[in-house]
């Protein structure tokens, strides 16, 4: 169930009991409303399709659009903050009512996304913040918290003492704030040492494979790894069954099929964060349908997140957990 407040800091749940609940509030609007509910025109900027990930964020605009109604333009940068924001402008030249973006750089695109809202277009993000930008409605995980939270796994694993290395994904502010919540837990595992660590960078020449074979190499020793995203954790699988280490314990933060094949099949896998990128994206729209209509909206939306081990996959890999509601219908309930 996704938590929000409004700017006037009212407590209040939309999402009562799944996707069900959340397209048939449309029927709720007055007919007029409606009405103008069916043309309107939005745009998506998305900052990556690929993974996951990606998928499920393009999954949840699509079905939003279709079932609150619209009509809706997409593009997709690939990961290139420079195509982003070229991309951005020319969405905002279209005119839409209203402009969905899921940042891979947010820093980077700011001055793109400030551009639409000086147009007139207010902005709804999905998966990441936008610093200094004053979009309408922001709808994400706890990235802080998921840091935390998988880095707590690791220690109590390690029962509180033990080598550890990070991969860690400074990209942009969202994404870094794992790292910082994975550090805050570390204060109270004195035992718990960092021997090495990593940071990806999109433009770089080394993959999370490689960063991990080269951790495994120089640390022999090392117990866990932990992973600021879960392309990280799946390739540093790899590297650990080529190295022989089954003992080794991995954790990662995002979700979706391919990590859970690796943890239902007992690799060193053990854990991943799985975030609702359907849901973020779902609650774009339909906040964006609520703000034209001239209802309040949040500030910022906070979706489950739900940590996912071994037990919880025994009966199936669900591609759909972040369609609200149908985590409850799994039994899992959010972590953060």
């Amino acid at each position: 169930m996704t938590e929000e407040f409004t700017g006037a800091g009212l407590g209040r749940r939309a999402f009562l009991t799944g996707a069900a609940t959340l397209a048939a509030s449309a029927a709720l609007w007055p007919r007029e409303m409606r009405a103008a509910a069916a043309d309107r025109k939005f745009a998506a900027s998305l900052g990556w399709t690929t993974y996951d990930s990606g998928r499920h964020l393009q999954d949840g605009f699509n079905a939003a659009v279709k079932e609150l109604g619209g009509s809706l333009t997409t593009t997709d940068a690939g990961f290139d903050a420079r195509v982003q924001s070229d991309q951005i402008d020319s969405l905002v030249a279209s005119k839409p009512e209203a402009l969905f973006v899921t940042p891979a750089d947010a820093v980077a695109i700011a001055p793109a996304v400030q551009r639409a809202i000086a147009a007139g277009i207010p902005v709804f993000c999905a998966d990441s913040s936008v610093p200094g930008a004053m979009v309408t409605t922001t709808a994400m995980s706890s990235n802080f918290g998921m840091g935390q939270y998988s880095a707590e796994f690791i220690c109590k694993a390690l029962n509180g003492k033990g080598k550890i290395a990070r991969v860690m994904l400074p990209q942009n502010e969202s994404w870094d704030q794992r790292t910082l919540g994975m550090e805050w837990t570390l204060r109270r595992y004195p035992e718990i040492e960092i021997v090495t660590e990593w940071a990806f960078a999109l433009a770089g020449n080394v993959t999370p494979r490689q960063a991990v074979d080269n951790i495994l190499t120089s640390n022999p020793d090392v117990n866990a790894i932990w992973c600021a995203w879960d392309g990280a954790s799946v390739e540093g699988t790899l590297a650990a069954r080529a190295a022989g280490r089954a003992d080794l314990i991995l954790t990662g933060i995002d979700g979706g099929s391919q990590a859970f094949n690796y943890i239902a099949a007992d690799t060193p896998l053990k854990l991943s964060m799985a975030q609702s990128f359907y849901e973020m994206a779902y609650a774009s729209v339909f906040y964006a349908h609520e703000a034209l209509a001239g209802r309040k909206t949040p500030r910022l939306v906070i979706t489950p997140t739900y940590a996912v081990t071994h037990d919880m996959l025994k009966d199936g890999i669900p591609d759909d957990y972040d369609v609200p509601g149908r985590a409850g219908e799994l039994g899992w309930t959010r972590a953060l």
